[in-house]
């Protein structure tokens, strides 16, 4: 029987809840999701691919304010988690894409609730 690590108010509620909770790796692959969208470099990449389809790395960098060096880096931790793919190579010029229709669901909803509220940030001066 595990310790308990908090007060239980009402039991039957907590037991329902817990057994309804996603599986510890389903939990560790939502969180591993949110960071990588926890990176403001690597949502603007995101967004460039979502407004602009197939965008090869120098015009992705161009697009998001970033050196090319910085974009191949974020777009290779997103290729590594599918989130990205690179589709094909024209010279040497390497096009990306947004490889996953759930990550675009999330960069809707994520963008669509920060034009309808203004987080506080306390760590933030503005």
């Amino acid at each position: 029987m595990a310790a308990t690590l908090a007060r239980v108010v009402d039991r039957d509620r907590v037991a329902a809840v817990q057994a309804a909770m996603p599986a510890a790796d389903q939990v560790e692959q939502v969180a591993d999701v949110f960071a990588l969208l926890g990176d403001p470099n690597r949502v603007r990449l995101l967004v460039a691919l979502l407004e602009g389809g197939d965008m090869c790395v120098c015009d992705l960098a161009a697009t998001a304010g970033m050196t090319e060096s910085a974009a191949s880096h974020a777009l290779r931790w997103l290729r590594a988690h599918r989130i990205v793919s690179a589709p094909r190579r024209q010279g040497r010029l390497m096009y990306y894409r947004l490889d996953d229709a759930h990550v675009r669901v999330l960069l809707d909803i994520a963008l669509t609730h920060a034009e309808h509220t203004h987080a506080l940030h306390p760590e933030r001066s503005s």
